[in-house]
């Protein structure tokens, strides 16, 4: 498990769920206060119109004095689904009438929450704005109420009857409050809330799988792959492709450790090239060694036969043949063996010409063999400071290279002439 979370795709799926979710919660949560204010207002609104058709429906029994009436219908809507209770207070803050029969004649004090809308100044407030009509309070038991109160008026109908006359200067005669429950209100609001909590786990577990489906196909997949390919070069597996067909960063990159890879082979045969050829100059400077003895046995009685053979001529000029070529065998073995030494470099005066001509006879044999002729185009170039046995290994190694180049024969063309670069002059040999 702790493998899985640490991959790049685990990690960058959390990630996105993460600041999904956080997204979600908070338009969850917007929404959710949204609907809740807005079913709060609508229940707000319906409360107040069914304090004003109360009023409205009492109003002429208690302009005419007929308190059953006024109790009958106040019961009747205190019975009904959702309503706790109706009652009327007079100034004073007695209740007059109640669907509780108990509470009638009850005084109720003003900073009670039912009446510290109006009360809630040094001065009691004559006119009460609609939104302040109402009120939400919780029960000790945990229940949500919602009380309205509404002010009943001095009308000039209201001061002018003969039955129970107010005082014209009487501004307000009592006050409407009707108390309902928001039980079922609050239960629609809890599911909202679990129907946006469930919308909530179903968008995230939806968002989550269709992200899990493709980091897994276009990230997961490419790194396995980039992984499996990176454990086979380390094993030495150097010819190991990729060859990915995407055309992204992951498929750059995949081109581009195709690309490392056969440049690693190359590089490798190299290797193995000069590997070769160091073991062909270990073993050539060892024959050359093991020939060199015999050829200063060969050169020294050579020598002196020639000395000794001063009045017959023909059988001088052949030892002078046998003199002269195992000089140049002999040069040939010394060239070798400097040619194999590994040294540090000794920069001297040298001529290019003549490290070019010295190379070509070294190698010559072995171009003949390959059918491969060597045309020399020297220039009239100075002198230079160089090491005279790296510089003749440097164009050995060219002419080999050249030669195993060509396997059905063919002409290599050594030039060399003194060119202008920059503002400077310098020497360029060509192969």
């Amino acid at each position: 498990m702790r493998r899985v979370l640490q991959r790049i795709s685990s990690k960058l799926i959390l990630a996105t769920v993460l600041g999904v979710v956080v997204v979600i919660a908070v338009f969850a949560w917007i929404i959710s206060h949204s609907q809740e204010q807005a079913l709060t207002s609508h229940v707000k609104e319906s409360a107040v119109q069914l304090s004003e058709t109360v009023k409205r429906s009492a109003k002429y029994d208690m302009l005419v004095n007929r308190r059953e009436s006024v109790h009958q219908i106040i019961d009747t809507i205190g019975r009904q689904e959702g309503i706790e209770k109706v009652r009327i207070f007079n100034k004073e803050g007695a209740i007059i009438y109640s669907s509780d029969k108990k509470e009638v004649g009850k005084l109720v004090n003003k900073r009670h929450e039912k009446c510290y809308a109006c009360h809630a100044a040094d001065k009691p407030l004559e006119r009460l704005s609609v939104p302040d009509r109402t009120r939400i309070f919780t029960l000790p038991s945990g229940e949500r109420n919602l009380g309205v109160i509404n002010p009943i008026y001095n009308e000039p109908s209201c001061s002018s009857s003969s039955c129970h006359a107010h005082s014209p200067k009487q501004k307000i005669l009592g006050v409407l409050d009707i108390t309902m429950s928001l039980t079922k209100v609050d239960l629609e609001r809890k599911q909202l809330q679990l129907q946006m909590i469930g919308f909530m786990l179903c968008a995230v577990g939806a968002i989550g799988l269709v992200l899990w489906y493709f980091v897994r196909r276009w990230v997961g997949k490419p790194l396995r792959e980039l992984q499996k390919a990176t454990g086979a070069v380390a094993r030495g597996e150097l010819s190991y492709q990729i060859r990915s067909q995407r055309d992204d960063e992951l498929g750059e990159f995949a081109h581009s450790f195709d690309n490392m890879t056969r440049e690693l082979a190359q590089a490798q045969q190299k290797i193995n090239q000069a590997s070769k050829l160091a073991s062909v100059g270990r073993l050539a400077a060892g024959v050359a060694h093991e020939i060199n003895n015999p050829l200063t046995g060969v050169l020294t009685y050579s020598s002196y036969l020639l000395k000794r053979a001063e009045n017959n001529s023909e059988t001088k000029e052949d030892l002078e043949v046998i003199v002269r070529e195992t000089k140049r065998c002999r040069k040939i073995v010394k060239g070798l063996l400097d040619f194999s030494r590994q040294v540090p470099p000794k920069k001297t005066l040298v001529e290019l010409d003549t490290v070019i001509r010295e190379s070509t006879k070294i190698v010559d044999n072995q171009l003949t063999l390959n059918k491969v002729e060597v045309e020399l185009a020297l220039g009239d170039v100075p002198a230079i400071r160089a090491d005279f046995t790296q510089l003749q290994q440097v164009f050995i190694n060219l002419l080999l290279n050249a030669a195993d180049a060509m396997p059905r024969g063919g002409k290599v063309r050594l030039t060399s002439a003194v060119v202008e670069h920059a503002g400077e002059s310098m020497i360029e040999s060509r192969v």
